[in-house]
């Protein structure tokens, strides 16, 4: 039943309960609300409440409504199977109610409306909704200064809305809007432009200020309409033109819009200080308004490179920012969003690749001139114009400033550093570089340097020497000769790939770096932090002569008084640790302390991202090194106590998941001396209905498995875990591969008592797999069934009957004809099958007798005329040449098995199966050579030799060796199946099958069984 007027104040009375703070009167009011928002009227009685006259004062209730109606938007606005939605009597009288509620004079409640008209735009728009946006122009002609900003505001919502959609005929929409609405929102722009200097103007010559008070919200209206306008330009720009870097067509408005843009961030400029303190509002306005006309034309030259590369546009823009960059007036350098922007801007040309030469095809257009050619050109005339902008003296000099200005430390900084090293660290380290002022000026520092290596390298050397030699490494107090050797020794850091052709590491470490560190007085935290950063980002130049000494220096390092040393520190070891050429014999004598400086630092750090840092360098030092064992006690200390301190925290968790799997995997044999302090966590890891599931799971699998692979004996803990693996995979089989690796480790570990105790649990995993995953996971999961029909070959076949049906519908379907992967899946299928017909011949046939088998073959549209069994034989026959050389030879003796059979098909088809067994028979096998795992991959990378393997390894390839299939012989099983098959047949037909066969395949059999 549809809602109307008279179910107003009932609404009005649920909007309002819904934000009580008493839970008795919120649930219920939200619980009605939910109930009304699909039936018609709901929408519209929501608006009246939002555009009520009477509730004006009422915000929090209307914006409660807005938030109702934009919910019910994006649920019922579309219509939907399961849903009636909106009518489109409704959605019209809810337009025309939108557009005539421009004027509203609530900032938030009409953000609020901007956004239902923009999400309504977004379904409706051009086909419903053609009017929009002329509508919106129509009105704009005669509105007063609030309702020209609303309605911006709205037009700035849709835009954006309308900009996100991505089908060829929508872009096409937003261009023709662009034609329509740019040269008026454009010249209102400048209009406002104008208005606004004027108005700031007299701001600032005014000697009385209250006299122009009574204007200056007027203003502000118009500063904020002015900024929304200037949004709406970018868009219309972006987005309504295809990117030239595409099409290479000059996008006209660019040339217009950029030189305007830049000459008002110039007139805005000098008011920053102007207004700083007698004016906070316009000050703040004048902040804003500079860093996004810089923010548009860093979008402006991203998306349209070659436009923006014209020499009226690309000339006056960077050179403004490398002016401002090199030589700002002295109030500017505390405006550091602004230089960020213009960093963003000069780092941005800088490695525009369209500005470099172009590496597309030859693609031709209709008049002959390719588009290689054409970029190439259009590059070319940008190469000249940044040539002329950016001579070496230039790039010298911005090298220079960056540097000797950006690069050192303020004393903000270093205030900020010795209130909290902990935190400073990771702003330093891990802050966005478009964030902060100096991560800014070092990205544009490494893209100038890239571009200009040659040059600059000399230079980066010659201010590395003099702030070496001007600071001695005996200092005791902060000189700005300091903060120069910190700044220069960042440089050299981040360049260390190109600088290392003029700098030896050996002689700067040996004659500078090393001796840094023999200056224990507290300001020099500043150089140590610097040292342990260079030794981290030079590890690829670090010479086997000179790694132990390095080596010995992180370790040092890792025992500063400073956090924010030991976290750099950290770091820069695990960069070395995981090195390619880490030696560790070098570093073995070290690890002692080592491990005695992460626990300290892991009890001393407060941050979250400081512990994951030192968990991480813990993980790779277990990865990467041999001697775990005589430090596991105290390790497995350390592990307890970071599980039980990071409740809650997952992503700390994971670390410490990671570093237990390494712990494990290094303890090899060992490792359950660890299981007092592991299976809890397992355990708590691998339930999936622990709060964390989600989270966890993943890494927790992993464990598992590497638990698994390197005990040397199942434990009843571990024997309890395996139900929980059928839980996991009942939800998803997001980990199938894991897991399967986990159910193998199981049976191999494990043996019959596994089996004995989880004999449905394997059943029901194995009847959950097969049938619903896609072939990649049958692939994957076949060999854990070979193996376990394998180990137990009377036991098993009957319990896994229903997956065994399974694989016989995947061998009798067809459908793999030119699918490899399907092949593939037959091809195993058979095999499975083949390996029960040979060690327990009754069930198979019990097994394709079942009437449960002909009514599964029915449902999945498998039609069977002959006997199952030859059904099959015909598969062996076909996909013999698609197993592995083991898997032939099981064929084989299958094939063999068939001969016996008092079924005169059998001689129909004798020729074919003497024809595989004697091919098989010459082919030989090579039993131990190919590696039928479902894919352990657990072993260390560093370990090596049959000795260093996990147990779970050696379990698997002594089973291999052991396969009862490889102590039958194939040649006597046909010598005497032949014998069997005469015998049952009579010698007259058998000998009439065999003089079937042709002469040379009769010569090759009689060579295959020795015959005379």
């Amino acid at each position: 039943m549809a809602l109307s007027a008279s179910d107003l104040p009932a609404i009005y009375s649920l909007l309002a309960n819904s934000m009580s703070q008493d839970e008795t009167i919120r649930k219920p009011a939200e619980a009605a609300l939910s109930q009304f928002e699909s039936r018609p009227g709901f929408c519209s009685c929501l608006m009246e409440v939002i555009t009520a006259k009477d509730l004006a004062s009422q915000v929090d209730v209307r914006l409660m409504a807005s938030v109702y109606f934009k919910n019910s938007i994006n649920r019922y606005w579309r219509n939907r199977r399961d849903s009636s939605g909106i009518s489109s009597e409704e959605k019209l009288h809810l337009r025309q109610k939108l557009l005539s509620h421009l004027r509203e004079e609530n900032y938030q409640i009409a953000q609020m409306l901007a956004v239902l008209i923009s999400k309504i735009a977004r379904f409706d728009y051009p086909r419903e909704w053609a009017e929009l946006f002329s509508f919106l122009a129509q009105q704009l002609q005669s509105a007063d200064v609030l309702t020209s900003h609303r309605i911006f505001m709205i037009l700035f919502r849709t835009l954006k809305e309308l900009s996100t959609k991505r089908l060829t005929a929508d872009q096409r929409n937003f261009a023709e809007i662009s034609s329509h609405l740019f040269e008026y929102c454009w010249h209102l722009w400048q209009s406002d432009v104008q208005t606004i200097l004027h108005g700031f103007s007299t701001i600032t010559q005014s000697y009385n200020p209250n006299a122009v008070e009574q204007h200056h919200d007027d203003l502000y209206l118009t500063c904020e309409r002015w900024l929304l306008c200037l949004k709406i330009i970018c868009q219309l720009v972006i987005s309504g033109f295809q990117s030239d870097a595409k099409c290479v067509q000059e996008v006209r408005p660019v040339k217009e819009v950029s030189p305007v843009l830049l000459n008002a961030v110039q007139s805005f400029l000098p008011y920053y200080t102007s207004f700083q303190n007698g004016h906070p509002k316009f000050w703040d306005f004048i902040k804003r308004a500079c860093t996004k006309l810089m923010k548009v034309l860093v979008a402006i030259q991203q998306r349209h490179p070659y436009s923006f590369g014209d020499k009226c546009v690309l000339q006056p823009v960077l050179n403004f920012c490398l002016n401002k960059i090199t030589d700002p007036e002295p109030d500017i350098l505390s405006f550091e969003k602004f230089l960020i922007k213009c960093m963003v801007m000069v780092k941005s040309v800088l490695e525009c690749k369209e500005y470099k030469p172009s590496l597309t095809g030859r693609v031709m257009e209709e008049n002959g001139v390719t588009l290689e050619q054409m970029k190439k050109n259009l590059s070319n005339a940008v190469a000249g114009v940044l040539t002329s902008l950016l001579p070496n003296e230039r790039i010298i000099l911005l090298c220079n400033v960056l540097i000797r200005r950006y690069f050192v430390l303020t004393a903000s900084d270093l205030e900020e550093w010795y209130e909290n090293p902990e935190a400073f660290h990771h702003e330093q380290d891990m802050v966005q570089w478009t964030e902060k002022l100096r991560p800014c000026a070092e990205a544009l520092y490494i893209v100038l340097f890239e571009n200009h290596s040659q040059l600059l390298a000399p230079i980066v050397v010659s201010v590395l020497q003099e702030a070496m030699n001007g600071c001695p490494t005996s200092v005791t107090e902060i000189t700005p000769g300091l903060l120069l050797k910190d700044a220069a020794y960042g440089a050299a850091a981040y360049v260390y790939y190109e600088l290392s052709n003029y700098l030896s590491f050996k002689d700067w470490f040996n004659g500078a770096l090393s001796l840094e560190l023999s200056n224990d007085h507290p300001i020099m935290r500043i150089i140590h932090r610097k040292v342990a950063l260079i030794l981290g980002q030079w590890v690829s130049e670090i010479k086997n002569d000179t790694k132990r000494a390095v080596y010995c220096a992180l370790i040092r390092l890792l025992q500063d008084k400073d956090l924010s040393v030991r976290l750099a520190a950290c770091r820069s070891l695990c960069l070395h640790v995981e090195d390619a050429n880490f030696s560790e014999q070098d570093f073995s004598d070290l690890l002692p302390v080592c491990w005695g400086s992460c626990f300290n630092l892991v009890k001393e750090v407060q941050e979250f991202d400081s512990k994951v840092q030192v968990l991480n360098l813990i993980s790779v030092l277990l990865g990467h090194v041999n001697e775990v064992i005589p430090y596991a006690n105290n390790l497995m200390q350390f592990f307890q106590m970071v599980w039980e301190e990071s409740s809650g925290e997952s992503l700390l968790q994971i670390q410490l998941l990671i570093a237990l799997r390494n712990f494990v995997v290094a303890l090899g044999y060992q490792s359950p001396s660890c299981y007092s302090m592991l299976l809890p966590i397992l355990q708590k890891g691998i339930d999936i209905n622990s709060p964390d599931e989600l989270n966890l799971l993943e890494d927790s699998m992993l464990l598992w498995e590497a638990t698994l692979s390197h005990a040397p004996a199942m434990v009843p803990q571990l024997l309890a875990y395996f139900p929980c693996l059928v839980e996991i995979l009942e939800r998803s089989f997001d980990q199938l591969q894991v897991a399967v690796n986990i159910t193998e480790a199981y049976i191999i570990l494990g043996g019959r008592e596994f089996l004995s105790t989880h004999a449905s649990s394997v059943a029901k995993l194995l009847d959950l797999i097969v049938g619903s995953v896609n072939d990649r996971g049958l692939l994957g999961t076949f060999p854990v069934i070979d193996i376990l029909i394998q180990c137990f070959p009377m036991d098993v076949p009957p319990l896994i009957s229903s997956t065994l049906q399974k694989l016989l519908v995947i061998c009798l379907s067809g459908k793999d004809d030119t699918d490899p992967s399907k092949t593939a899946v037959k091809a195993s299928s058979a095999a499975i099958l083949a390996r029960i017909l040979v060690m327990n011949t009754n069930y198979l046939a019990q097994l394709t007798a079942e009437p449960s088998l002909s009514s599964l073959l029915q449902r999945t549209g498998v039609n069977i005329e002959e006997n199952i069994l030859l059904c099959l034989v015909d598969v062996w026959l076909d996909k013999v040449d698609n197993v592995s050389s083991p898997q032939k030879k099981i064929f084989g003796l299958a094939l063999s098995i068939i001969l016996t059979l008092r079924l005169p098909q059998v001689l129909d088809k004798l020729d074919q199966i003497l024809s595989v067994c004697t091919s098989v028979i010459l082919g030989g096998t090579d039993d131990l050579t190919e590696e039928e795992s479902s894919g352990d991959n657990m072993s260390s990378s560093r370990c090596h030799g049959e000795g260093s393997l996990p147990s779970k390894e050696l379990r698997r390839r002594q089973i291999k060796f052991s396969d009862p299939i490889n102590q039958l012989s194939l040649e006597n099983s046909v010598r005497d199946n032949l014998q069997t098959c005469a015998a049952l047949h009579g010698e007259p037909l058998f000998n009439s099958a065999i003089g079937r066969m042709h002469p040379s395949a009769f010569a090759q059999l009689k060579q295959a069984l020795k015959m005379p």
